[in-house]
Protein backbone atom coordinates (compact mmCIF):
# COMPACT_ATOMS: atom_id res chain seq x y z
CA UNK A 1 0.00 0.00 0.00
CA UNK A 2 1.62 3.63 -1.15
CA UNK A 3 2.05 5.83 1.87
CA UNK A 4 -0.27 7.95 0.07
CA UNK A 5 -3.21 5.63 0.50
CA UNK A 6 -6.11 6.11 3.52
CA UNK A 7 -4.87 4.02 6.33
CA UNK A 8 -7.78 4.29 8.21
CA UNK A 9 -9.75 2.88 5.17
CA UNK A 10 -7.29 0.56 4.65
CA UNK A 11 -7.73 -0.88 7.97
CA UNK A 12 -11.69 -0.84 7.95
CA UNK A 13 -11.00 -3.80 4.97
CA UNK A 14 -8.06 -5.21 6.74
CA UNK A 15 -11.51 -6.08 9.46
CA UNK A 16 -13.43 -6.73 6.73
CA UNK A 17 -11.18 -9.23 5.19
CA UNK A 18 -10.12 -10.96 8.71
CA UNK A 19 -13.51 -11.65 9.27
CA UNK A 20 -13.85 -13.87 6.59
CA UNK A 21 -14.33 -17.73 7.10
CA UNK A 22 -11.60 -19.44 7.19
CA UNK A 23 -9.53 -16.65 8.13
CA UNK A 24 -6.31 -15.96 5.65
CA UNK A 25 -2.54 -14.15 6.60
CA UNK A 26 -2.55 -10.68 5.58
CA UNK A 27 0.97 -8.58 5.59
CA UNK A 28 0.84 -4.99 5.03
CA UNK A 29 3.98 -2.97 3.66
CA UNK A 30 4.05 0.66 2.82
CA UNK A 31 5.82 1.85 -0.34
CA UNK A 32 6.57 4.97 -1.94
CA UNK A 33 6.43 5.64 -5.19
CA UNK A 34 8.48 3.27 -7.48
CA UNK A 35 8.62 0.85 -4.60
CA UNK A 36 4.84 0.97 -4.81
CA UNK A 37 4.72 -1.27 -7.93
CA UNK A 38 8.03 -2.69 -7.53
CA UNK A 39 7.34 -4.67 -4.50
CA UNK A 40 4.32 -6.25 -6.57
CA UNK A 41 6.38 -7.14 -9.67
CA UNK A 42 9.67 -8.39 -7.81
CA UNK A 43 7.17 -11.05 -6.50
CA UNK A 44 7.04 -9.79 -3.30
CA UNK A 45 2.95 -8.42 -3.03
CA UNK A 46 0.11 -10.09 -4.57
CA UNK A 47 -1.88 -6.49 -4.65
CA UNK A 48 -0.53 -2.89 -5.05
CA UNK A 49 -2.93 -0.08 -4.18
CA UNK A 50 -2.12 3.51 -5.44
CA UNK A 51 0.47 2.67 -7.85
CA UNK A 52 1.51 5.88 -9.47
CA UNK A 53 3.58 4.36 -12.53
CA UNK A 54 2.85 1.38 -14.72
CA UNK A 55 4.23 -1.66 -15.99
CA UNK A 56 4.45 -3.74 -19.41
CA UNK A 57 5.57 -7.25 -17.68
CA UNK A 58 2.82 -9.68 -18.98
CA UNK A 59 0.89 -11.22 -15.56
CA UNK A 60 0.77 -7.81 -14.30
CA UNK A 61 -2.97 -6.24 -14.47
CA UNK A 62 -4.18 -2.72 -13.41
CA UNK A 63 -7.55 -1.05 -12.79
CA UNK A 64 -6.98 2.85 -12.35
CA UNK A 65 -7.99 3.96 -8.65
CA UNK A 66 -8.76 7.30 -9.39
CA UNK A 67 -6.79 10.72 -9.02
CA UNK A 68 -5.09 12.73 -6.01
CA UNK A 69 -4.42 16.41 -6.03
CA UNK A 70 -1.71 17.59 -4.33
CA UNK A 71 -0.74 21.22 -2.23
CA UNK A 72 1.64 22.96 -0.82
CA UNK A 73 1.19 23.63 2.34
CA UNK A 74 3.38 24.82 5.76
CA UNK A 75 2.60 25.72 9.10
CA UNK A 76 1.79 29.10 10.39
CA UNK A 77 4.95 30.24 11.88
CA UNK A 78 7.20 28.62 8.92
CA UNK A 79 8.53 31.94 7.05
CA UNK A 80 6.71 30.81 3.94
CA UNK A 81 2.94 31.16 5.53
CA UNK A 82 3.32 34.80 4.87
CA UNK A 83 5.34 35.26 1.46
CA UNK A 84 3.60 36.47 -1.11
CA UNK A 85 1.77 34.66 -3.59
CA UNK A 86 2.37 32.54 -5.96
CA UNK A 87 5.42 31.59 -4.69
CA UNK A 88 8.23 32.18 -6.58
CA UNK A 89 10.45 28.65 -7.30
CA UNK A 90 13.72 30.99 -6.24
CA UNK A 91 11.98 31.99 -3.29
CA UNK A 92 11.03 28.23 -2.10
CA UNK A 93 14.52 27.04 -3.05
CA UNK A 94 15.66 28.83 0.26
CA UNK A 95 13.97 26.78 2.42
CA UNK A 96 13.82 22.79 3.42
CA UNK A 97 11.25 20.59 1.68
CA UNK A 98 10.17 17.74 3.37
CA UNK A 99 9.99 14.47 1.08
CA UNK A 100 9.17 11.25 1.26
CA UNK A 101 11.81 8.78 0.05
CA UNK A 102 11.12 6.60 -2.83
CA UNK A 103 11.14 2.69 -1.74
CA UNK A 104 12.67 1.27 -4.59
CA UNK A 105 15.48 -1.19 -4.55
CA UNK A 106 16.35 -0.94 -8.02
CA UNK A 107 16.82 2.35 -9.93
CA UNK A 108 16.97 6.10 -8.86
CA UNK A 109 13.30 6.09 -8.19
CA UNK A 110 11.13 9.28 -8.47
CA UNK A 111 11.12 12.68 -7.00
CA UNK A 112 8.35 15.10 -6.76
CA UNK A 113 8.24 18.52 -5.64
CA UNK A 114 11.99 19.28 -5.25
CA UNK A 115 14.39 22.00 -6.35
CA UNK A 116 17.77 21.69 -7.39
CA UNK A 117 20.04 23.00 -4.55
CA UNK A 118 17.39 22.97 -1.61
CA UNK A 119 17.95 21.74 1.77
CA UNK A 120 15.78 18.15 2.03
CA UNK A 121 14.15 16.37 5.25
CA UNK A 122 13.55 12.91 3.64
CA UNK A 123 10.95 10.76 5.59
CA UNK A 124 9.78 7.25 5.28
CA UNK A 125 5.67 7.91 4.81
CA UNK A 126 3.67 10.72 3.89
CA UNK A 127 1.99 10.29 7.66
CA UNK A 128 5.68 11.20 8.77
CA UNK A 129 5.92 13.99 5.80
CA UNK A 130 2.88 15.49 7.05
CA UNK A 131 3.83 15.46 10.80
CA UNK A 132 6.98 17.34 9.99
CA UNK A 133 5.27 19.66 8.46
CA UNK A 134 3.03 20.58 11.29
CA UNK A 135 5.85 21.48 12.85
CA UNK A 136 7.29 23.66 10.84
CA UNK A 137 10.17 20.93 9.48
CA UNK A 138 9.89 22.04 6.25
CA UNK A 139 7.34 22.55 3.25
CA UNK A 140 5.69 20.76 0.34
CA UNK A 141 3.06 19.42 -1.25
CA UNK A 142 0.89 16.91 0.29
CA UNK A 143 -2.43 15.14 -0.49
CA UNK A 144 -5.23 17.56 -0.22
CA UNK A 145 -7.31 15.04 1.42
CA UNK A 146 -4.86 14.29 4.04
CA UNK A 147 -3.53 18.26 4.74
CA UNK A 148 -7.34 19.76 4.74
CA UNK A 149 -8.32 19.08 7.79
CA UNK A 150 -5.34 20.41 9.35
CA UNK A 151 -5.92 23.71 6.84
CA UNK A 152 -9.66 23.81 8.60
CA UNK A 153 -8.51 23.71 12.00
CA UNK A 154 -5.48 26.00 11.32
CA UNK A 155 -2.35 24.15 11.95
CA UNK A 156 -1.48 24.08 8.55
CA UNK A 157 -2.09 26.99 5.68
CA UNK A 158 -2.01 26.29 1.87
CA UNK A 159 0.10 28.24 -0.20
CA UNK A 160 -0.22 29.35 -4.21
CA UNK A 161 3.29 28.75 -6.25
CA UNK A 162 4.40 29.30 -9.50
CA UNK A 163 4.01 25.76 -10.29
CA UNK A 164 0.43 24.41 -10.81
CA UNK A 165 -1.72 22.55 -8.74
CA UNK A 166 -0.14 18.64 -8.88
CA UNK A 167 -2.60 15.66 -9.91
CA UNK A 168 -1.54 11.55 -9.53
CA UNK A 169 -3.26 9.57 -11.45
CA UNK A 170 -3.17 6.11 -9.26
CA UNK A 171 -4.38 2.71 -10.05
CA UNK A 172 -4.42 -0.61 -8.07
CA UNK A 173 -2.53 -3.67 -9.83
CA UNK A 174 -2.43 -7.26 -9.43
CA UNK A 175 -0.38 -10.46 -10.28
CA UNK A 176 -2.04 -13.13 -12.24
CA UNK A 177 -0.49 -15.51 -14.96
CA UNK A 178 -3.06 -16.36 -17.91
CA UNK A 179 -2.77 -20.28 -16.81
CA UNK A 180 -3.42 -20.09 -13.34
CA UNK A 181 -7.00 -18.18 -11.24
CA UNK A 182 -7.29 -15.80 -9.11
CA UNK A 183 -7.16 -17.07 -5.29
CA UNK A 184 -9.97 -16.50 -3.24
CA UNK A 185 -8.18 -13.87 -0.91
CA UNK A 186 -7.02 -11.96 -4.27
CA UNK A 187 -10.89 -12.42 -4.97
CA UNK A 188 -12.07 -10.48 -2.45
CA UNK A 189 -9.85 -7.81 -2.19
CA UNK A 190 -10.34 -7.34 -6.29
CA UNK A 191 -14.20 -7.55 -5.69
CA UNK A 192 -13.70 -4.44 -2.93
CA UNK A 193 -11.89 -2.39 -5.14
CA UNK A 194 -14.74 -2.36 -7.67
CA UNK A 195 -16.51 -0.12 -5.32
CA UNK A 196 -16.68 3.34 -6.27
CA UNK A 197 -17.01 4.25 -2.61
CA UNK A 198 -14.19 2.32 -1.57
CA UNK A 199 -12.00 3.76 -4.49
CA UNK A 200 -13.11 7.04 -3.11
CA UNK A 201 -12.29 6.47 0.46
CA UNK A 202 -8.66 5.08 -0.04
CA UNK A 203 -7.89 8.52 -1.41
CA UNK A 204 -9.64 10.36 0.61
CA UNK A 205 -11.04 9.52 4.25
CA UNK A 206 -7.36 9.66 5.89
CA UNK A 207 -9.27 9.85 9.13
CA UNK A 208 -11.12 7.14 11.08
CA UNK A 209 -14.84 7.81 12.50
Amino acid sequence: VDTVIAHATVMELCGSFMAQSPPTRLRLRDEALSGTLEALTSGQADLAIGAADSTNQADVHSKPLGEMRFIYAVAPHHPLAQAAEPIKDSLIRQHRAVAVADTVQRGGGMTFGLLGGQDVLTVATMQSKLDAQLRGLGGGFLPESMANPYVQSGRLVMRQTERPVRQVRLSYAWRQSPKSARGLALQWWLKQLESPATRAALLTRHLGP
